[in-house]
């Protein structure tokens, strides 16, 4: 008995030999992980089915108490008997692969090993079926799966072992013989390929862990990728935030070249191809039309899938998947490579993941843009209406003139045409020039300074060249009349300062008073919520400060200063990147 244990454990090592190298075939792997498909289970068939065959070539030969050792059994004398590894594999494949796999696997080295002869043939083919069918049957109760999984395919490696020593002494027939052979091979058939059904399923579970640490590797690489591209995508589609994002997608992936194309035009190319792959140009590749049209992920794994219009283009093989907002493809993701076997299963896997991520991304986006035009739309109609004391007193005013100064009368129905257009305008428009701001605030100070002549004077100290950078409408102009409205008691005089200079890559906008000024209490309230006041409400400096927010974020700023009768400051600072202004721009006009 002791004698046949080495023997035995050289027989599970040409196994375990056998099943790592499987183990390092992808194919295999693949099958291991999609093992409840038709073409799986097949496979699995032939492949357990033939480590019951190769267990029953490469048995240890058992004959009237001797022992024998060869390198290949073909056939055995009608006294013979076998001790091998048969029933690991069957036990195995049954486990891993359910009833279909186990009975398929139990027959094949079943029926095989009754091929070989011996006076336990019969027996030992039956109790190589029944193992099969049995674990085949339990083996949504003992998934290799699951973490404890080995040792219950040790038990049941065990159990079938045992099964089959009791069939052999059922069944094997002379039974003194049968008995002899059960003392002899029991105990190191029951140890050994217990032993070796343990290091065989820590194999087969190590190729399910792996692909389960590889998924978790796939899923923090996404969502980091995703998390970095965050900023750019939120701005929608368009070459400058999809090149960004296109270049961390480079850099984190395995791919050569990345592209992100809208509805009809490439926005973004970067890596291999760029020299033909232009941003802003038309698609240049019939993939990339196919995949906008059906919205369905597609994978090219040669030149002529790609149809790239370039003869000469290095890339042989892409991944392209739709960008989706609302079940709408508005554009792609395409990821190249220049060997098609970097195009491999983790690749795709890893750029599914970000066209979904990214799809959500983009939705966020156009959420976001609706929702700012929305508010924008909120505050652009509040800031429309005209305050009706104003209308009807500037009505007054003028009619009050057409009888002792014409001219003048047809001076400020002009300027309140103006102011009207301005209101229009201001309502339609996202941005306006900074000039046209000054129109407004000139407008409504002509009218408000012929019905108050010498109440007040207003400086303006704004740079030239700022006059055309764009601004929010109603900016400037509901600072210039609170000031006016509120800052000045009657009987005094007072002074309005506007100026506008460039501060680095900003443009700073001031309106300065000298009025009487603004509590402690409600400074801190005004900008951030409407208030209940006699002196009014606060609702424009509130409008301007939410409409600045929404429109530039953290990179504009709204501050208001003030302290009891010496005045108040507003200082709003805009950005002037992504500004449609003159290339010289004056600095250092600033108010003294």
């Amino acid at each position: 008995m002791l004698e046949l244990l080495p023997l035995m454990l050289e027989r599970v090592g040409i196994l375990i030999i056998v099943a790592f190298l499987l183990s390092r075939m992808k194919s295999f792997r693949q099958i291991i992980h999609n093992e409840h498909g038709i073409t799986a289970k097949i496979f699995m068939i032939v492949i357990f089915g033939a480590f019951g065959v190769i267990s029953n070539y490469t048995g240890v030969k058992i004959g009237h108490g001797t022992i024998t050792s060869q390198d290949w059994l073909t056939n055995m004398n009608s006294e013979s008997a076998i001790a091998n590894t048969r029933i690991m594999g069957v036990t195995i494949g049954g486990l891993l692969g359910g009833p279909i796999v186990g009975i398929g696997v139990g027959l094949i080295a079943g029926i095989h090993r009754l091929t070989l002869g011996g006076f336990t043939a019969a027996a030992c083919a039956l109790s190589t079926i029944m193992a099969g069918v049995v674990t085949g049957i339990l083996s949504k109760r003992f998934k290799i799966q699951e973490g404890n999984s080995p040792w219950k395919a040790v038990v049941m490696g065990i159990l079938m072992e045992c099964a089959q020593m009791g069939i052999i002494l059922l069944q094997a027939r002379p039974f003194n013989e049968a008995l002899h052979l059960v003392e002899v091979i029991a105990f190191p058939m029951i140890a050994i390929n217990g032993f070796g059904t343990l290091l065989f399923v820590l194999i087969i579970q190590e190729i399910l862990q792996e692909q389960e640490r590889m998924r978790a590797l796939q899923t923090h690489k996404a969502l980091y990728i995703a998390n970095q591209t965050l900023p750019f995508f939120r701005q929608g589609l368009n070459v400058e935030s999809c090149t960004k994002a296109a270049e961390i997608i480079l850099h984190w992936t395995n791919a050569d070249a990345i592209s992100i194309t809208d509805q009809s035009h490439v926005l973004a190319h970067v890596g291999t191809g760029s020299d033909h792959h232009i941003p802003s140009g038309n698609m240049a590749t019939e993939l990339t039309k196919k995949v906008l049209e059906q919205g369905k992920i597609t994978i090219a794994k040669s030149v002529h899938e790609i149809q790239c219009f370039n003869p000469n283009c290095p890339l042989k093989a892409a991944i392209v998947l739709p960008l989706q907002v609302h079940a709408k493809t508005v554009g792609t993701l395409k990821l190249y490579f220049t060997d098609t076997s970097k195009l491999d299963r983790v690749e795709q896997e890893l750029a599914e993941g970000l066209s979904n991520l990214f799809s959500v991304q983009l939705e966020m986006a156009e959420l976001e843009m609706q929702r700012r035009l929305l508010k924008d739309a909120e505050i652009k109609a509040l800031q429309a209406q005209v305050h009706p004391h104003f209308l009807f007193n500037a009505i007054n005013t003028i009619s009050s003139l057409i009888r002792t100064d014409a001219d003048k009368a047809r001076s400020l129905l002009i300027k309140l045409s103006t102011f009207f257009r301005s209101n229009l305008q201001g309502a339609r428009q996202m941005l306006i020039p900074l000039e046209k701001e000054l129109e407004h605030i000139e407008a409504y100070l002509t009218i408000e300074q012929a019905r108050f002549p010498n109440r007040y004077h207003v400086e303006l100290d704004i740079s030239p060249p700022l006059e055309r950078v764009l601004v929010p409408p109603f900016t400037l102009q509901p600072l210039v009349e609170n000031a006016i409205r509120y800052a000045f008691p009657k009987a005094k005089h007072g002074t309005v300062k506007v100026c506008a200079f460039q501060e680095g890559e900003k443009m700073v906008l001031l309106t300065e008073d000298d009025g009487k000024g603004i509590s402690a209490e409600l400074l801190g309230t005004l900008g951030n919520q409407t208030v209940d006041s006699s002196g009014g409400t606060g609702t424009a400096l509130w409008n301007i400060k939410k409409r600045i927010e929404e429109i530039y974020g953290q990179n504009a700023s709204f501050q208001i200063e003030s302290s009891l009768n010496k005045g108040t400051k507003v200082s709003i600072t805009l950005p002037l990147t992504q500004q449609k202004w003159g290339e010289d721009v004056v600095k250092g006009f600033y108010c003294g």
